[in-house]
């Protein structure tokens, strides 16, 4: 929404200038997108870049975009590792912003993150430290919501209704990709596009919903329940992240909508082109006939690389005076084939480049072709019920009150059993 759009861009361009370091607090949806989105749209050496090298238009002040961190798990080295380095970069924690995620403010891994840097701060920075975090969380209530509140965090909106894997083109995946310099607009616009022709009633010229119809098929009538997501393209291979929770966990569910047990979904798998046809094709080829081989390729490349000439050796002359690209997409291309040749049901989604406009209409395209899947597997694409015991099993075994039976019941299902090393 264009308020939504409107709050990105303010509380961005509030903070630009101001921060060397963005890391993101956040888990599952709240975390994936912002990845995903990083990597297809800036260069893989970004963060890697000195500030000014990130961001021309600021060469006057010295200043780039912020590093981005996405910190989507609670390993205790990988966590302090990315503190360590924040605090001990220029600038240390005064030019570091932190990006907290969290709809309700109780995701155990999110809360715990937060309250560390929280504490962080305020022991480096003192009262002033709450400029230094952004919580991204419900408009009106919940635990974060009241933490914010108190606290006087500036705040960004979880849309109502808008569960984690569908939050990428909302402030959950936007703000970050704002303060890193990526068109928001043009991602948005893109989304637009695409989410138009994926309204149109004739099938064969929906984009998501024959992918859905084609997948559930595969899927279901015709046994293969494995579904992989192979781009030829590095900047891509990161969106199969965020692709795999869309589908698995969207899809994945125990009963149908009127409540009979039906064991629906689909695994979501992701490999690199070419990367992963000298490690996984061999299976896909030979083994079980059981998979969907969804490729994604690139039709014109931001920068390629020519051979050059010379090296004098006959059996590598082939290669001479071509481009990584032309052996890149002649590689897919043999892939293809080569499935074919096994009778291995495979599709390819092509992107003219890779930009913000294309990564957007690929986000959308998913994001419907899962609510079409939904409906034709007769189940609720939105909800996730079965994560909830993991939630409240980790509660009580922190010792949550209130979570005492879930302890008790954890240690009497497991308390028996030995572990092998």
């Amino acid at each position: 929404r264009s308020e939504h759009l409107a709050g990105v861009k303010n509380v961005a361009e509030a903070c630009r200038g101001k921060f060397d370091n963005l890391v993101v607090l956040g888990i599952g949806g709240s975390a994936l997108g912002n990845i995903a989105l990083q990597s297809a749209l800036n260069p893989a050496t970004y963060n890697l870049m000195q500030g000014v090298e990130r961001a021309s238009e600021h060469a006057s002040t010295g200043r780039g975009h912020p590093r981005l961190f996405v910190v989507d798990n609670v390993d205790p080295a990988y966590f302090a590792s990315t503190l360590d380095f924040c605090a001990n970069s220029s600038g240390g924690l005064r030019r570091t912003l932190f990006n907290v995620i969290s709809k309700s403010g109780e995701t155990a891994e999110t809360a715990a993150q937060f309250m560390i840097i929280r504490d962080m701060l305020k022991q480096a920075l003192g009262p002033g430290y709450a400029s230094n975090i952004v919580a991204i969380t419900d408009p009106a209530k919940g635990t974060m919501r009241k933490i914010c509140d108190a606290e006087k965090f500036v705040t960004l909106p979880v849309p109502d209704g808008v569960g984690g894997r569908f939050s990428v083109l909302s402030p959950v995946g936007l703000f970050s990709a704002a303060m890193c310099g990526i068109d928001i607009d043009a991602l948005l616009a893109g989304a637009a596009e695409m989410d138009k022709r994926c309204s149109n009633e004739n099938v064969r010229e929906n984009p998501a919903a024959m992918l859905a119809f084609l997948l559930v098929e595969l899927g279901t009538a015709l046994g293969k329940p494995n579904h992989v997501m192979m781009p030829y393209c590095n900047a891509l291979y990161l969106l199969a992240d965020w692709y795999r929770q869309l589908w698995a966990e969207s899809l994945g569910k125990q009963k149908d909508l009127q409540g009979e047990m039906i064991y629906a979904g689909f695994t979501p798998i992701k490999a690199l082109g070419t990367t992963d046809q000298h490690s996984q094709v061999q299976l896909y080829r030979e083994g079980p006939n059981d998979k969907v081989l969804g490729m994604v390729e690139v039709e014109k490349f931001d920068r390629d690389v020519t051979i050059p000439t010379g090296l004098g050796v006959d059996a590598l002359t082939y290669l001479e005076g071509k481009t990584m690209a032309e052996l890149l997409n002649a590689e897919k291309r043999a892939t293809e084939y080569a499935f074919l040749e096994s009778q291995r049901p495979n599709y390819t989604i092509t992107f003219p480049r890779v930009d913000a406009h294309h990564v957007g209409q690929f986000i959308s395209m998913w994001q419907i072709a899962t609510a079409y899947a939904g409906l034709l597997l007769n189940v609720d694409a939105y909800d996730q019920p079965a994560v909830e015991l993991g939630k409240q099993a980790t509660f009580g075994l922190m010792g949550r009150k209130g979570y005492e039976q879930h302890r008790t019941a954890v240690s009497g299902a497991l308390g028996g059993m030995r572990s092998v090393v």
